[in-house]
């Protein structure tokens, strides 16, 4: 046991999030190579600048593979096609992705190991500063519908093919508020040029997504960050693949691969100073700045990766993630056998090390033990909000309600349709941090019968959703409002069936 925690303090390492533009003649151009047969003992692994990947572009983990006789080549490509499609020709034989492109790109392999996921380094972003009115999503609906009949359009802007697409893709299949064809879409190279363009005042930018330390730049400009990845914490995952033919021929090296990586992972964890060294010298950062990065970060140890693999949790997410693609139409279906787009055989150990790391750290530092089982700030308890608090604070949005919470007439008592929209919404609302978003269940009646009567029958009605909620296993903090007749829908009539309706509104209250 001692020589395991000896070789597993023995290796330093990191990664981050900032992405930094490569010069063109330091990016090798792999489509221009003779394809060959990777050397005895090396593997060709495609990535991109992201910081997140820099443990496999480093020189010590370089060193640390050769002992156990392994090279491996890292390659930029930044077109995510061209990764998968240099994968199936046998020109490379890992890459490193996200788990959205994955789903999306489909190359010939597997999903083997698992690199981090974000809380917090990736953000929507509005542009107060610009539209001082413009601090929610149910704002930029009116400003969306205004510049419109101005003849205008607003701008929205993210670098494409990365983790900022994706998340402007969550919000345009989740809020009612937010929808990309409202948008002139500007595509951009990385997440500088986006946050450039919402501080122009001559670009008609309303909304940019962007990543640390561009996040924190912009709130301190006074710019209001309706949705981050901290709220959406499983959302982005990034993720080792591996081709068929690598897990066919020599899965021994795959495991070894493996077992080097997460004893690097395994120190950053635990000296996260080096880490935050580390971005601030790759990323060219301030030592605050480096922080921010490393604040919006999870990097997963093997242990957890494991547990995602064994305990279908990798399995929801990849149904979650193909969900939000196939809404969006950038997928046809939501794979039928996820189980089989990855294998958890190769990180069996990787996952003992990190184990005996926790069994020989648990006694004297258990807060070190939860960081490295996956049992850190993302198990934390849910703060209590009173309703007065959830009420006043700042809103974000309104789910998109598929389908209708109907009720029995002039009743409170949910129909079985009701049921089975309040069901689909549980797993929407799943999706969302309860440490860091509430709740609002605020229901509508049509001008039908008395006011007071219309009052109470909401208030009972938006107070059954709540419970129903509850009851299905969310940890939210929530509240009920009735508004009655009193915020009506505009240019439909007062008696409308369609006057009869329940909010989901997501508001911040940490």
């Amino acid at each position: 046991m001692i020589l395991a925690l000896a070789a597993t303090l023995g290796l330093i390492g990191g990664g981050l999030w900032v992405l930094r533009k490569a010069a063109p003649d330091l990016v090798p151009n792999l489509s221009s190579q003779t394809q060959t047969k990777a050397a005895k003992g090396e593997l060709r692994i495609l990535g991109d600048t992201f910081s997140g990947y820099s443990t496999f572009r480093s020189q010590p983990f370089q060193e640390a593979l050769e002992e156990v006789g392994l090279k491996l080549r890292y390659q930029d490509e930044f077109d995510q096609a061209k990764r998968a499609e240099l994968l199936n020709q046998g020109k490379a034989d890992l890459l490193v992705t996200t788990l959205d492109q994955f789903l999306q790109q489909q190359p010939e392999g597997q999903i083997i190991g698992l690199i981090d996921r974000t809380v917090g380094a990736d953000a929507v972003v509005l542009n107060t500063k610009k539209y001082p009115n413009l601090k929610s999503l149910l704002d930029l609906k009116g400003l969306v519908e205004q510049e419109r009949s101005q003849g205008r359009q607003l701008t929205l802007t993210f670098a494409g093919d990365t983790p900022s697409e994706y998340l402007a893709l969550v919000l345009s299949t989740k809020f009612e508020a937010f929808k990309l064809a409202d948008f002139q879409v500007e595509k951009v190279a990385d997440a500088s040029e986006a946050w450039q363009l919402l501080q122009d005042p001559n670009q008609n930018v309303a909304v940019a997504v962007i990543w640390e330390p561009y996040v924190t730049q912009a709130k301190k400009q006074g710019h209001t960050v309706v949705l981050s990845s901290q709220d959406a914490p499983q959302a982005i995952v990034d993720v080792i693949v591996a081709s068929n033919r690598l897990i066919e021929s020599q899965p021994e090296k795959i495991s070894e691969l493996l077992e080097a990586y997460y004893r690097r992972i395994d120190v950053n964890v635990r000296e996260p100073s080096q880490l935050k060294t580390q971005i601030a010298e790759d990323g060219e950062l301030s030592s605050s700045e480096a922080s921010a990065v490393l604040q919006g970060i999870d990097f997963f140890t093997a242990s957890e990766a494991q547990q995602w693999m064994s305990d279908n949790i990798l399995e929801k997410r990849i149904g979650s993630t193909a969900a939000v693609l196939v809404l969006a139409g950038r997928l046809n279906d939501v794979p039928q056998a996820p189980q089989s787009l990855f294998s958890p055989q190769f990180l069996t150990k990787a996952a003992t090390n990190t184990e005996t790391l926790i069994s020989l750290v648990r006694a004297d530092n258990p807060e070190l033990a939860d960081r490295l089982s996956g049992k850190g700030e993302t198990v934390a308890a849910v703060p209590q909000v009173s309703a007065q608090q959830i009420t006043a604070a700042p809103d974000i949005g309104n789910l998109e309600v598929r389908g209708e919470v109907k009720f029995g007439v002039g009743s409170a008592t949910l129909t079985s349709q009701g049921q089975q929209t309040l069901n689909q919404l549980t797993n929407e609302i799943q999706e969302f941090n309860p440490q860091t978003l509430a709740v609002r269940v605020i229901g509508h009646t049509s001008k039908t019968g008395a006011a007071t009567l219309n009052q109470t029958l909401s208030q009972q009605r938006a107070q059954v959703v709540v419970n129903y909620l509850k009851n299905r296993g969310l940890k939210h903090n929530f509240v009920a409002e009735g508004k009655g007749f009193n915020q009506p829908l505009s240019g439909i009539p007062p008696t409308d069936p369609r006057q009869q309706r329940t909010e989901i509104r997501l508001v911040r209250v940490n």
